[in-house]
């Protein structure tokens, strides 16, 4: 009698985990979407030395978004005009991650749990959190909204579970919420339940990291709109920089860096280009950059009627001024004016709206 009924629990059990492969081989073959990132997570994981046995179905999918800090090529040395920043980001965050033994003689001595980077649009913000991890050697987990939603009840929060879960694992780990307003806006009365839950949890197991004093996880997010985030969010952000439109100084440093392998012309100031272009963030100095670069290759297109008969040893001229100041199509106006492109107010107005969160404002 015992032996049968030992009998029929093994078969209960056997059959139980049998059918749940079997679900799980069809929901993910049913969805190449999710198969593909699946895949994608177990390169990663091999790569970074975790076996996928290690970690359920929902830390396999988060696994997908790991970027190794070997894989990154951007550090500190190609952003130009954020010195103080960057220097303030090697004091406070780096440093605590990555020598912790140093910092154990008080409990105060420990890097932020959460850094928010915050300005006007194409200003460098992603770029700088890409330069922080590759410094820092953290592993890197680039997580946004549609990675952490599902069509199940309850399944997001367990995907919010796992992300912090996973980042235990891969410590020392940086995990970025690009345009961290859209997934942590401030709560009301006509958000999804659903929503409201998935920000709970996000928040609960940030607090985890709080308690944890060798936790070793830092939340990274970016933003051009630090107002519309919640207030419980803002609290859990305590180090803050303002990454603003670049100065005169700051944008020759800039274009110092973007134009360092372009042969230019001696006549060509930089200095001069750097006082033409007041209002441009380095999204646009390099927009820039690349369109006065297409200028000589254009000509020898129209005097050669095309590229069939220029042979691949042939060589460009240097750029000069002009051709930073002559642009294809539309010029865009300054700042804050309507023709012939409409474009954002984008200087004194932001500066006045973000100026209340300006804790550490180094630019």
């Amino acid at each position: 009698m015992i032996l049968d009924v030992g009998m029929l629990a093994v078969s209960q059990v056997a059959l139980y985990f049998t059918i749940k492969y079997l679900v799980n081989q069809i929901d993910v073959g049913g969805d190449p979407d999710r198969k593909k990132q699946l895949d994608k997570g177990n390169k990663v994981l091999e790569r970074i030395g975790l076996k996928d046995g290690d970690l359920d179905e929902h830390e396999r999918t988060i696994a997908a978004e790991i970027i190794s800090p070997e894989d990154m090529n951007v550090t500190f040395a190609d952003i130009g005009g954020l010195d103080g920043i960057i220097t303030s980001l090697r004091e406070t965050v780096i440093f605590p991650l990555t020598h912790p033994q140093l910092f154990t003689s008080s409990s105060l001595l420990s890097a932020p749990k959460g850094v928010l980077l915050y300005g006007p649009p194409g200003c460098g913000k992603s770029m700088l959190a890409k330069a922080l991890a590759k410094e820092s050697g953290a592993n890197f987990i680039n997580i946004s909204v549609s990675t952490l939603t599902n069509k199940w009840y309850g399944e997001s929060n367990k995907l919010v579970h796992a992300l912090f879960s996973l980042a235990k694992r891969l410590k020392p780990c940086i995990i970025f919420i690009d345009e961290i307003d859209c997934f942590l806006r401030e709560r009301g009365k006509g958000d999804h339940e659903v929503t409201g839950m998935m920000k709970a949890e996000f928040m609960t197991q940030w607090d985890g990291l709080v308690t944890d004093k060798d936790s070793r996880i830092l939340v990274l997010g970016a933003t051009n709109r630090p107002n519309d985030i919640d207030p419980a969010i803002l609290r859990r952000l305590p180090k803050r920089f303002a990454i603003r439109l670049p100065d005169r100084a700051q944008r020759l440093k800039i274009l110092q860096l973007m134009l360092k392998n372009t042969p230019l012309s001696p006549t060509l100031s930089l200095d001069l280009l750097a006082a033409e272009t007041e209002g441009l963030s380095g999204s646009d100095l390099h927009e820039l950059c690349r369109n006065a670069a297409m200028h000589p290759l254009k000509e020898v297109m129209r005097r050669e009627g095309g590229l069939e008969g220029v042979g691949a040893d042939f060589k460009l001229r240097p750029l000069t001024l002009k051709d930073f100041l002559t642009l294809d199509g539309d010029v865009l106006p300054p700042p804050g004016t309507n023709e012939p492109i409409a474009v954002a107010k984008q200087v004194n107005s932001y500066n006045a709206t973000i100026s209340e969160l300006e804790i550490d404002d180094l630019s």
